[in-house]
C-alpha cells in the first residue's frame, strides 16, 4: 500500500500513485523495518527537482522494480524542505561514500536508521559510468542478508564521521558559561581578539579570489547568485569605501537582472544559471533567493538610487503576488472527515488575517524543461507585428535561437547602451518594451504552467516578510508595509502548537505539522524584528525575545556555544547535527549570532550579546578561511567590528523621521521609534519629548546629543 495519498507535500503527492509502498517518514515505517527485519530506502527530493521526476518516470512508476523495492526494502520518500534535518543528515552520508551529493539523494538504512549505503539519480539501465538502479538495489539487499557484520560495521563508523563532522569547524569556547563581555573602543573583544578591520580586509581579499570580474558572481558554471556574499561586499564598501566591493556586487545584480535567469517578462528569478553568463537558467523559482535577491537589490537602490534595481524589486514582488501568495480565491480544503478551525480563504477574509507564500514553481511543464518561458522568434513576430523587431533586438532573439532552438529572453545591453545605440530614447525604448513585455505575457499566461509547491514553510515565508520590510524600507511603499504584517501575522497564529510555546515547520490546507527547526525560529525572530523596524508595532519585539529564551532553553549546546539544529525533545532522527554553513538559504546559527547582538542591544541584554560574541569566535577561523561557505556569518563578524548604529526616534514626527532613516543604506542599524518615551526599552528610556522629534544616534555604549533632522544625524555617522 502506497501511504502517502494521506500526505499534503507536493513532492509526496507526486508519489502516491506509485506502484512502490512508499511511507512518509513516520514511525510507522521503522516499526515495520524493525519488525521484519527488512533495510529501509529514503529516497529524498523535493517538487521542483528536474531529475527527481526522471527517477520517478524511470523507475519508481516501472511495476517490476517497485515490487522490487517492496520484497526488499521498506521505502520511505522524503520532502527535504518539510525535512531538512532529514536530508542534512543523509546527504553527509551520500558526501562521505561518494565525494558528492545531489538529489535524488537515495540512502539505504538499517532498521533503526542508520546510513550504510548512499548515492543519488541511478538510470534505469547501467549507463555514463552509473550502474541501474535495479543493479544497486540487488546489491544493498545481498550486503543486507549475506554481510550484514559489515553493513553494520560502516553503518556505525558513518554514524561516528557524520556526529563529529561539526567539530572540524568549529573552535572550543573559552568558557562555557555565559557572562559579560568588555569591548575596545572599536567592538571588539579586549581578550586577545581576532575582531579587527584586518579580519573584515581578509575576508574581503578572500572573496575577490572568486570574483568573475566580466559576469559576475563567484566562479564559474554552474552559478548561483551568492546574495550573502554580495551583502558583505555592500557592507563592507560602506565601512572602507573600498570602490571594488561596490563595483562587484553592483555587476552581480545587474548581470543577473539582465540575464536569463532573472524573468524578462514575468519577474522574479530562477534558482541558477548553468552557465558563466547567467543566460541558461535552471528554470525553478525558489521563494526564498526571491527573498534574499530582493534583500540586496534593496541594498543597492539605496545605496546608489539606480532604476534598474527598483524596477526589479517591484517586478519580482508582483511576481510574488502574482503566483506564489495564496489568493482569497485558493481556499484549503479540510482532511477527510474534518472541518476547518478556521474560515477557508474567501469566506470571511483572510485566513487568520494573512496569506501565506507558496515555495516554489517547477522547471518542467508538460514534462520539458522551460518549455512554459522560451519562445520561438515566429511566434514573438505574430503576436508583436511591427514591434517585434525592436524587442528581438533588445532581447537577442534569433531564428535560431541560444538554447535548444528557442530564445530565452535575456539583455545583453542595458536600456542606455541599447537606447544610445538605436538613437532613440530610454523613456521611449522602455515603453515599447513594456506594451511589447504585456502582450507576451499575456499569450505566455495561456500556456501550460510549470508545477506549484504551493506548502507554506515557516522559515522561507519569514524570509519572504523580511523581503517586503526591507522594500517597504527602500521604496516607502505602503502596500509593502501592509503585506509584511499580514503575512506574519498569519505565520503566528497559523504555525503555533496548541500544548506549547513552540512552533511546527509547514503548513497546508489546515494541517500543520512537523516540529520547528532551528532555522524557522532564527529566521522567524529576524522578520518579528525587521517587521517591528518599519511597523514599530513593539508586540513584535517581545515575541523575537520570547522565542530568542525558548531556542536558548531548547536548541543550545553548552559545549560549543551553538545551536543544533533539531530541539531536544525530536526523537525521529538518529542523530543531532548544527547547521552551519551558508549556502543557498542563511544558515540558522549565522542567523541566530546575528538576532542575539541585535535584541543584546535593543534590551540591553548582556547574556544576548555575549553568546553572539561567543558564537561568532567558535567558527571565526574557518569564515576567514571560507567566507564564501560563511558569508552571513562574516556580515555578523563585520557588526563585531563595526557595532550598529542605534538609532533612538521620539516625538510627534518620529515615524516619519524613522521611515527617512530607514531609506538610508546603514548597515546593522537599529532604529526605534516612538512618539514619547518608554521606560521599558532602554534606547528609548528618558528621552526628551516635548512638541518636537529629536533623533538619538549612538554606538558602542556612547551616545551623541540629540538633533532635529536626519541630514543632520548623517553628519554624526562618519561613514556617510
Amino acid at each position: 500500500m502506497n501511504n502517502l495519498i494521506n500526505e499534503t507535500s507536493p513532492y509526496l503527492l507526486q508519489h502516491a500513485h506509485n506502484p512502490v509502498n512508499w511511507y512518509a517518514w513516520k514511525p510507522e515505517a521503522f516499526e515495520r523495518a524493525k519488525a521484519e527485519n527488512k533495510p529501509i530506502l529514503v529516497s529524498i527530493g523535493y517538487s521542483t527537482c528536474h531529475w527527481c521526476h526522471v527517477m520517478e518516470r524511470e523507475s519508481f512508476e516501472n511495476e517490476e522494480t517497485a515490487a522490487m523495492m517492496n520484497a526488499h526494502f521498506i521505502n520511505i520518500k522524503v520532502d527535504r524542505e518539510e525535512r531538512p534535518d532529514v536530508d542534512q543528515i543523509y546527504m553527509e552520508a551520500c558526501q562521505i561514500i561518494s565525494g558528492g551529493g545531489g538529489w535524488p539523494l537515495n540512502c539505504f538504512l538499517t532498521p533503526d536508521g542508520r546510513p550504510f549505503f548512499a548515492g543519488t539519480y541511478y538510470p534505469p539501465q547501467e549507463a555514463h559510468g552509473r550502474p541501474s538502479w535495479r543493479q544497486v538495489l540487488h546489491n544493498m539487499s545481498n550486503a543486507f542478508q549475506n554481510k550484514h557484520d559489515i553493513v553494520e560495521h560502516q553503518a556505525n563508523q558513518m554514524m561516528d564521521i557524520i556526529k563529529n563532522s561539526d567539530k572540524n569547524y568549529i573552535k572550543p569556547p573559552i568558557t562555557n558559561h555565559l557572562s559579560p563581555i568588555n569591548v575596545t573602543a572599536s567592538g571588539a573583544w579586549q581578550e586577545g581578539s581576532a575582531f579587527t578591520q584586518d579580519l573584515l580586509d581578509n575576508i574581503f581579499y578572500s572573496l575577490r579570489q572568486r570574483f568573475d570580474s566580466v559576469e559576475g558572481g563567484f566562479g564559474g558554471a554552474p552559478k548561483f547568485p551568492g546574495t550573502m556574499c554580495i551583502q558583505y561586499l555592500l557592507e563592507y564598501y560602506f565601512y572602507t569605501k573600498n570602490p571594488e566591493a561596490l563595483a562587484h556586487a553592483e555587476l552581480s545584480l545587474t548581470k543577473m537582472i539582465q540575464g536569463g535567469i532573472y524573468d524578462q517578462i514575468g519577474g522574479g528569478f530562477a534558482r541558477y544559471a548553468t552557465d558563466r553568463e547567467w543566460l541558461i537558467p535552471h528554470f525553478e523559482k525558489m521563494l526564498y533567493d526571491n527573498a534574499l535577491l530582493i534583500n540586496e537589490l534593496c541594498d543597492a537602490f539605496k545605496m546608489t538610487k539606480k532604476d534598474i534595481y527598483r524596477e526589479t524589486i517591484e517586478e519580482t514582488l508582483t511576481f510574488i503576488e502574482r503566483e506564489m501568495t495564496a489568493s482569497a480565491t485558493q481556499a484549503p480544503q479540510p482532511p477527510k472527515g474534518e472541518c476547518l478551525s478556521s474560515p477557508p480563504l474567501g469566506v470571511g477574509g483572510l485566513v487568520s488575517g494573512g496569506l501565506g507564500f507558496y515555495s516554489a514553481y517547477d522547471a518542467d511543464s508538460e514534462g520539458v524543461e522551460g518549455k512554459f518561458y522560451v519562445w520561438d522568434k515566429a511566434e514573438i513576430e505574430e503576436v508583436l507585428g511591427e514591434d517585434a523587431p525592436l524587442f528581438c533586438a533588445f532581447y537577442d532573439v534569433t531564428e535560431e535561437g541560444n538554447w535548444e532552438e528557442k530564445n530565452i529572453l535575456w539583455r545583453h545591453k542595458s536600456y542606455e547602451e541599447f537606447a544610445d545605440l538605436m538613437k532613440i530614447s530610454v523613456d521611449f525604448l522602455k515603453k515599447k518594451i513594456k506594451e511589447s513585455s504585456d502582450k507576451l505575457f499575456k499569450i505566455r499566461d495561456l500556456r501550460i504552467k510549470p508545477g506549484l509547491d504551493d506548502k507554506i514553510l515557516l522559515s522561507w515565508n519569514a524570509m519572504m516578510i523580511s523581503a517586503y520590510a526591507r522594500a517597504y524600507e527602500a521604496l516607502g511603499n505602503e502596500h509593502y508595509l501592509d503585506v509584511a504584517v499580514k503575512n506574519l501575522d498569519f505565520i503566528l497564529k497559523n504555525f503555533k502548537k496548541d500544548n506549547d510555546k513552540g512552533l511546527y515547520h509547514t503548513y497546508k490546507n489546515g494541517i500543520k505539522q512537523y516540529d520547528a527547526f532551528l532555522e524557522d525560529y532564527a529566521l522567524l525572530i529576524e522578520a518579528l524584528t525587521d517587521v517591528y523596524s518599519i511597523s514599530f508595532n513593539q508586540k513584535y519585539l517581545y515575541l523575537a525575545s520570547e522565542y530568542t529564551d525558548y531556542v536558548i532553553e531548547h536548541f543550545f549546546d553548552k559545549e560549543d556555544n551553538l545551536f543544533y539544529f533539531t530541539s531536544e525533545s525530536q526523537k525521529d532522527i538518529p542523530l543531532r547535527k548544527k547547521d552551519l554553513y551558508d549556502n543557498a538559504t542563511p544558515s540558522a546559527n549565522s542567523t541566530m549570532a546575528k538576532n542575539l547582538m541585535r535584541l543584546g542591544i535593543i534590551f540591553d541584554n548582556d547574556m544576548y550579546k555575549t553568546l553572539s560574541m561567543n558564537m561568532l569566535r567558535s567558527v571565526l577561523e574557518v569564515i576567514e578561511r571560507y567566507p564564501s561557505s560563511f558569508a552571513k556569518w562574516a556580515s555578523g563578524v563585520l557588526s563585531a567590528v563595526k557595532p550598529p548604529y542605534e538609532i533612538a526616534i521620539v516625538g510627534k514626527d518620529a515615524f516619519e523621521r524613522a521611515s527617512e532613516v530607514n531609506s538610508l543604506f546603514l548597515p546593522n542599524k537599529i532604529v526605534m521609534a516612538s512618539v514619547e518615551e518608554d521606560e521599558k526599552l532602554p534606547l528609548l528610556r528618558g528621552r526628551q519629548v516635548a512638541d518636537d522629534t529629536y533623533i538619538y544616534v549612538c554606538q558602542n555604549y556612547t551616545c551623541q546629543l540629540p538633533v532635529k533632522t536626519v541630514g543632520e544625524m548623517k553628519k554624526m555617522i562618519v561613514e556617510f
